[in-house]
């Protein structure tokens, strides 16, 4: 830590000490992460504003990142001027000038929000800025490009040169690693699993629209309405009680659950074909079920490969949890900073 010159109250700078942020759709979530991966304070969570408009999620994240960077002064935590910032946000995101290109309406009126600059402008504001008065950088990528880039780092994918993270639940998202970095394709899109073509989605709309798309039939909201729309059991809300349904005996429920199952197996299958890598990671709130989903997801995988990727593959769960995303922005945020 340095001091800052005489006379100058602004908290010391910190060389090596970064913040990371997940935006979801219900959460926001941010902590202190050191340059090794390891969290240095407790994290953080605050409710997402996701309807309340652009400029009140951006006064939600930066007041985050204040509270976990001690500016708010309760003496709970040291002040600090991190090194830098980086955030996980819903949507596709211009991860070169921090912006996003398109979002659903899980967060109104996102698309076209300058994250990147609206939240330092707010830090700049809060008076989170080192002793040349400057706010830390502040990085932006797609949440899902975020969870993968804490798992190549420190999780499931460390050490391997390709890697494709496959994120299910409340949507179905998905990232390419290649040599530990993220893969983000020449329009920001590299990965985006949910809007494959899949045939079990046959005239299924997905949540962007359009018909026939994977997040339609493989997302958790999406197995529960299709489960309703089979059974007109109007008070089954999420995928964990069609799970246990099929549990307990339920057709309909195993038939939705692991049809649901199946689609993202073969997606992960058509991927898997293109870019050979040595390990698929699975996250979200699916990847918590049992062998209802996990053994259906594996026949698929294992039967629609050629070669050696059908017995050498690893297909595997991640590794961090929710502290992924967290991590991973964090470890963005310093390597764009260093001009990695």
């Amino acid at each position: 830590m340095t001091a800052a010159p005489g006379g100058d109250d602004r908290p010391p700078a910190v060389d090596d000490v970064l913040v990371g942020v997940d935006v979801g759709g219900t959460k926001i979530a941010a902590a202190l992460v050191a340059p090794d991966g390891r969290l240095l304070s407790p994290v953080r969570e605050a409710p997402t504003p996701a309807h309340a408009g652009p400029a009140v999620m951006l006064d939600a994240v930066a007041r985050l990142v204040v509270v976990v960077t001690g500016q708010h002064g309760d003496g709970h935590v040291p002040r600090i001027v991190p090194a830098a910032v980086g955030i996980g946000s819903a949507g596709v995101i211009d991860a070169r000038r921090g912006t996003v290109i398109s979002a659903t309406e899980a967060i109104t009126g996102w698309a076209g929000t300058d994250i990147a600059g609206g939240v330092a402008q707010r830090l700049w504001a809060a008076g989170l800025r080192g002793p040349d008065g400057a706010v830390p950088p502040v990085h932006v990528d797609n949440d899902v490009n975020a969870y993968a880039a804490g798992e190549a780092w420190i999780g499931a994918g460390k050490g391997v040169e390709a890697a494709l993270v496959v994120a299910v639940g409340t949507g179905v998202g998905g990232a390419i690693v290649l040599n530990g970095r993220v893969h983000h394709g020449a329009h920001f899109l590299a990965g985006e699993l949910g809007h494959m073509p899949a045939g079990l989605a046959a005239g299924e709309r997905c949540t962007c629209g359009r018909l026939g798309h994977l997040e339609a039939v493989a997302a958790g909201p999406q197995i529960a309405r299709r489960y309703r729309e089979a059974t007109g059991a109007q008070e089954v809300a999420g995928a964990l009680a069609v799970e246990r349904l099929a549990t307990a005996g339920d057709r309909t429920a195993r038939r939705v659950y692991c049809e649901a199952a199946t689609a993202l197996g073969q997606a992960i299958a058509g991927v898997v074909t293109v870019l050979d890598p040595a390990r698929v990671i699975i996250s979200g709130g699916l990847a918590r079920s049992g062998d209802l989903w996990w053994g259906p997801l594996r026949e698929t995988v294992r039967r629609e490969l050629v070669g050696p990727a059908a017995d050498g593959l690893e297909l595997l769960p991640a590794a961090l949890g929710t502290t992924a995303p967290i991590i991973g922005a964090a470890h963005e945020a310093a390597l764009r900073r260093a001009g990695a």
